[in-house]
């Protein structure tokens, strides 16, 4: 049971897979009255917009949290890991870490953008910690990613969710994506899902020395309306020095 209020990722997507669904739905209507003839077109984008956006209020309020449990859940935390959470915007996963630790801690970076997800804010984020009980094992900073302000080899494990493809360049991608594995210790392990350019974070890490690097399409509980825009999980290990 989730007791945070999470909000909801690209609100603005969302509201216009809406807008269009509703607009769709009554031209449909309307052509079903005055013109049946000519009502199916317009019947089929009422369907394709609705599908869309059940779809994504579904991946956005409850399939993303079950999504996460299970990745989380084959990562086989011991519960005293220091972790990484890149982006952690109101805390859906920096709070699903955290409840896996009980030595542990878990650290949240952000730079608070309310373009990509509604009500993104420090003080959300720590209220949601404080209402999941684990206010405890977090710690919350404004960081850019690609600058992050922590000694190298600090965390077990580092972890992001839909944040870094709101980068705008595919260079500063990487860079975000070098300084995760930059503060990843020897022996540990990256988890990233996102919906674009996971080919180029996984080119990034192997030309950093990453091992195991994986990446696989994630199923319709984290599809964003249909599943060409489906999520990706990328994993990769830091080799023992």
């Amino acid at each position: 049971m989730r007791h945070g209020e999470y909000g909801y990722d690209a609100p603005y997507a969302l509201v216009t897979f809406g807008s269009l669904a509703v607009l769709s739905g009554l031209g449909a209507a309307i052509s079903w009255w005055r013109m049946p003839s000519q009502a199916a077109p317009i019947t089929l984008y009422f369907v394709l917009f609705l599908v869309n956006t059940t779809s994504f209020f579904y991946t956005t309020r409850r399939g993303k949290f079950l999504e996460w449990d299970r990745i989380l859940d084959r990562t086989h935390m011991r519960g005293d890991e220091m972790v990484l959470d890149m982006g952690c915007g109101r805390g859906a996963v920096l709070t699903a870490v955290a409840r896996r630790l009980m030595t542990g801690r878990v650290t949240g970076v952000d730079i608070w953008s309310t373009t990509d997800q509604s009500g993104n804010a420090m003080h959300a984020a720590l209220r949601n910690t404080a209402l999941e009980g684990v206010g405890d094992r977090v710690h919350i900073e404004t960081a850019d990613m690609r600058a992050l302000p922590f000694p190298d080899a600090t965390f077990d494990l580092v972890v992001s969710s839909l944040a870094i493809h709101n980068i705008r360049s595919n260079a500063d991608r990487k860079r975000a994506i070098g300084e995760g594995f930059r503060v990843l210790k020897p022996g540990g392990r990256m988890v990233i899902a996102d919906i674009r350019a996971t080919a180029i974070y996984a080119d990034a890490l192997r030309t950093l020395g990453a091992s195991n690097v994986e990446r696989h399409r994630l199923g319709w509980r984290f599809w964003w309306g249909n599943p060409i825009a489906a999520t990706t999980l990328l994993t990769a290990s830091k080799s023992q020095v």
